[in-house]
């Protein structure tokens, strides 16, 4: 191995083909609709990995943070990606506005809702709950973006705010991207919706009843299932 090979990669890949099992890893490419090769291991057996991922390359600064999440990241298969993934959420003290260029970066590669949607709520979602006047006028920007991905992120990356959620942009970026035919968009509207629900029932009951017309059938039916459960609405 080349002096200047990052450790984490073989690491990675010995312990993922240790595990590796490939009728599982054609079965997984099937249900994720990828010709992206899988090992073929699954949540359960992974979690070992990350545990001592974590453990032997804790990284010092942002910048060696982010040097190895990239490093996994460009790997060809997919749990290596998931890798990618787990380790850059594993480290809140670098879960930070600084990293905003990469999880857009991801969120444009991955290109799937397996990716995308750790990378809104695990990262973009807890950098926008600790720097929110740092970010928010960047998720504003996000919900505008072109890519079908970065303007889902912008939806659930507010999942898990519970109280905390901003409320004003929630319902502004639903309400802007309500008209938008993309299922991954409305469904995002909806789960959102749904998420802050659980905290907020009686604004997001107010804010579907008044906006019906706008959303799509998906997003009031994905909105309303806890409050419908709850005896809300």
């Amino acid at each position: 191995m080349p002096k200047t090979a990052n450790p984490i990669v073989p690491f990675v890949q010995q312990e993922l083909s240790k595990k590796a099992d490939p009728q599982k890893a054609i079965e997984m490419a099937a249900y994720m609709k990828t010709e992206m090769p899988f090992y073929g291991v699954q949540k359960p057996d992974r979690l070992p990995i990350y545990r001592e991922l974590a453990r032997r390359f804790a990284p010092l600064d942002q910048r060696e943070y982010q040097t190895n999440v990239q490093a996994l990241w460009t790997l060809p298969h997919r749990e290596e990606k998931y890798a990618a993934l787990e380790y850059a959420s594993m480290f809140p003290t670098f879960i930070a506005p600084a990293s905003m260029p990469l999880y857009k970066q991801l969120i444009e590669e991955g290109g799937w809702w397996d990716f995308v949607d750790v990378i809104a709520i695990n990262l973009v979602g807890h950098a926008l709950i600790k720097s929110r006047s740092d970010l928010r006028g960047q998720i504003v920007d996000w919900s505008r973006d072109e890519n079908m991905w970065i303007r889902r992120t912008s939806l659930i990356c507010h999942n898990h705010h519970k109280k905390e959620t901003d409320q004003q942009l929630l319902f502004a970026t639903c309400l802007q991207l309500a008209h938008e035919k993309e299922f991954f968009i409305r469904k995002a509207i909806g789960w959102a919706l749904r998420e802050y629900s659980y905290a907020a029932p009686t604004a997001v009951n107010a804010f579907v009843l008044k906006n019906k017309d706008s959303l799509s059938p998906l997003s009031f039916r994905e909105a309303v299932k806890h409050l419908v459960r709850s005896g809300v609405i």
